[in-house]
This record gives C-alpha cells, structure tokens and sequence, in this order.
C-alpha cells in the first residue's frame, strides 16, 4: 500500500468509525451476482483493505477454483462504501478479487473493468441505469406466500395508490434507504401484476450501478425480513402473471467531456439516435442470444420471455431480437429523447457485472465494425406472424436455458468477455440445472397424467 493511499485508508476508517461503524463486509459476488464476503472488525480496517481477506473460491458458485488453488483476496474499492441504512454499524464494500499477486480473471467485477477499459481506449464512457422490479410477498396461514396488501388481487393493480399506502412502511423504507446512499430515486411504483414494485433511479457509469444493483437486492432483502416479509428476485413466480425485468438503460458519454454520444435530434431514422448509437444497437443485437444467456440466467427466467400468456394482456417482456423507438415489443427501444437504448430483455435475477460486461462488449464491436442495424420497428413486433418474422428476419430469443447454453457456448464473444474459466463455470452449472429441472416431476404433471393413464 503506498503512502499516499495509507492516507486515504486512514482517513476513511477514521470517518466510519465516527460514524459508529463496528464491523466492514470485504464484499464480491459469485456467479449468481449474490453478495458474499468477509466481515472484519474495524480495528483491523487497514488489513482488510490490503486484500488480507481470503475466500476459498471452491467452496463457492462461479468463483472457479480448485480446491488446492491458493485462496482468492478480496480487495475493497474504497469509493464503493456504502454503510447500511438498516444497520449503520455495518459498511459493505464492493471488493475486486485477486490471486497469486494479480487480479483474478473470472472476478465479475474485474470482468466488467476489462471492457470499461476497452470502453476507455476508444475515448467512451459506459453509462447505465437500471430498473429494479421485484415481489414483496407475505406467508398467509397455509403457508403460502401472497401479496402484502388483501386488496392486491385484482387483475390490474398496476399504479394503484392505495396499494401504495398499504405498503408504506417497508417501501418508504427501502427507498429512504437509497437516496441516504446518493442513489437519486426520482419514481417508484405498483407494478403490473400482484405483489411487483419497480424503483426507478439515478445512472451512473457501469460499474457504480452494477455495485449498487448488487447491494439493492441484499438491502431489499433485508429491510423486508426486518418487517417479517419475503422480497424475491425470481424473475416469474407465477405462470399466468407477469414477470420482473432489469431493463438495462445505456449511453456512451465522450471520455473527456462527458457529452452524451448517443443523441441526434437531427436522425433521419426519426429516434432521435446517432450513427454511433446505431451501431452499438448492431452489435448487441448481432450477439442477443449469448447475452440473453447472461442477463437472464435461470430456468425461469425464459418463462418470462414469451409474447403473450400474461392475464393483464401483453407480458412487456420480449421474445424477439429486434429494436425500435419508444416501442415496448422490441428487445432494444429507444425512449424519447434519444440519449440511450433500453435492453428489456435482461431480468432482476442476473449478476449485473457480467451483463453490462456483455452488452458493452458487444456494443463496442459494432462500433469497431461499424455495423448498422436496419430500420427500426416501430409497430407491434408482439403480434406479427411467423412468415412475416422470417422475411423480416427477426431471431428469436432462446425458449429456454439449454439453448440460451448453446449460443453463449457458440458465440466467441463469450469467451473473449468472461474468460475460459468463468465461461465453463456458468455452461457447466447452467447445463446441469438444465437437467436438473428437466428430469423434476412436477405438480402439473402428475395432476394431468395421474388419473389420465
């Protein structure tokens, strides 16, 4: 550690401790983008942001290690501090893992850093919002788990005030919570279907909001145990509902200036888009099914891509990789202003780092390449049939986590992002839940064949 970040270290533990902080969370994730970590008194602050915490990466998902590999150390970003509203005795740090003397390359977070250094080198700066949706539920006297709110059960609940109001305590907590952190919520709101709440909040460059979006989902968590409720980010819980999205909102901003690169009020293409916002729309969409496999990332997840079913109409998720203007039925749509390109195909159960990882990578090769996407679809994309698909050559997402497996592994992409060891962890973990959820004997199975044969 050099003197002048000694200084630095020194001068934060002495900030936290007048705070009233006892303990710091060396925190990373696995490949499940869930929280893990060490806690450290904050006596021993100092060793702890030299890297002298150790995880054995084996013992996790997705930290790919043998068990005789020397220990991975987490090493904390000290701009990523975030004390813990519902425990300010607590600080979490948002943690670069290292091995043998340098960085770990399947890291999640050191993933993300390589492409936002590719970013850097071409003079661009990633910027990214992301929409939190997720379920509050409660367990009802047979155990179930049910809306909050009694009168959460209608058909349309979205945007429902009252709801809003019997929900009040925990969700004024939670969105006190992240503008205590900074974070700028400007909206939140009843979402589509029973149970679903959406914040809305300020962006921020990709890694920042990938560290806040992995600390939104334990702080959600938590607050809501606190108040003998259960949050989940299951992208579907029920098949005849909606699902929850983490739409992905992106913009390169110019390196030296901040400028936004992506707004052209004078776009022929009537979106309000620049060339190169086009074609940074090409690149993603040239490698949509193996970034599909990594921003929607479970068994589930692919019951939420489907483009009816829902019993409030339309599920709002896509199903094909094509874009469009301020046009909810693509997989990209450009909101009106033109600054940035929406991805609504990505879920709340993905690991942040890993996604934006794949999306800026594939946005910058088709910078790189110069490819241009097309015309953009402003009609209904929902409702078109398969012919028309077909000539209009619109793909289709993957159906489901084995063929989301089949194009990660395809794809080179994939490999040139997360690395030969990340890539294997997730294809082997991901194949076999594949066949795990395959070879399950479900409820609505045994009630059609039972009595039938």
């Amino acid at each position: 550690m050099t003197t002048q970040s000694s200084k630095k270290v020194q001068a934060l533990k002495q900030k936290l401790k007048r705070k009233g902080v006892r303990y710091a969370i060396a925190g990373y994730v696995d490949m499940h983008g869930v929280s893990k970590g060490k806690n450290v008194p904050i006596e021993y602050f100092d060793r702890m942001m030299g890297g002298s915490e150790l995880c054995t990466g084996a013992a996790l998902d997705g930290v790919p290690q043998e068990v005789n590999d020397e220990e991975v150390s987490a090493h904390p970003d000290p701009d990523s501090a975030m004390i813990l509203p519902w425990n300010r005795e607590v600080v979490w740090f948002a943690s670069d893992l290292w091995c043998e003397g340098k960085p770990f390359e399947p890291c999640s977070r050191n993933i993300l850093r390589r492409q936002r250094e590719k970013a850097a080198k071409m003079g661009f700066i990633f910027n990214l919002g992301i929409e939190t949706e997720f379920f509050v539920l409660r367990e009802d006297e047979s155990g179930e788990y049910v809306p909050v709110s009694e009168q959460d059960n209608v058909d349309k609940p979205v945007y429902d005030t009252r709801l809003m109001l019997h929900n009040y305590g925990w969700l004024d907590e939670v969105v006190s919570s992240m503008n205590e952190l900074g974070w700028g919520v400007f909206s939140f709101d009843k979402e589509d279907t029973n149970g679903q709440w959406e914040t809305d909040f300020a962006y921020a460059d990709a890694l920042t909001m990938s560290d806040r979006f992995t600390f939104f989902r334990l702080m959600v968590k938590e607050i809501c145990r606190n108040h003998g409720l259960l949050a989940t980010f299951m992208p579907k819980p029920w098949s005849d509902r909606t699902g929850s999205g983490a739409h992905y909102n992106m913009s390169l901003a110019d390196k030296k200036t901040g400028k936004n690169l992506f707004k052209d009020p004078k776009d022929k293409r009537k979106c309000g888009f620049s060339k190169l916002g086009y074609q940074f729309i090409a690149g993603i969409l040239k490698h949509a099914e193996a970034i599909a496999a990594i921003t929607c990332p479970t068994v589930n997840s692919y019951k939420r891509l489907v483009i009816q079913g829902s019993m409030t109409g339309f599920t709002w998720a896509p199903a094909y990789i094509c874009y469009g203007g301020n046009n909810r039925t693509n997989m990209l749509r450009i909101p009106l202003g033109g600054e940035r390109v929406e991805s609504r195909a990505a879920d709340i159960a993905c690991n942040a780092y890993l996604g934006s990882a794949m999306m800026l990578a594939a946005g910058l090769e088709g910078i790189k390449n110069k490819i241009d996407p097309g015309e953009p679809h402003m009609e209904n994309v929902y409702v078109k049939t398969p012919a028309q698909l077909k000539r209009e050559k619109i793909r289709v997402l993957p159906r489901n986590l084995e063929e989301a497996m089949d194009s990660l592994e395809a794809d080179p992409l994939s490999e040139k992002v997360l690395g030969p060891a990340m890539l294997k962890a997730i294809v082997d973990f991901r194949r076999q839940e594949w066949k795990d959820y395959h070879n399950h004997i479900s409820d609505w199975e045994r009630k059609r064949y039972l009595n039938f044969y």
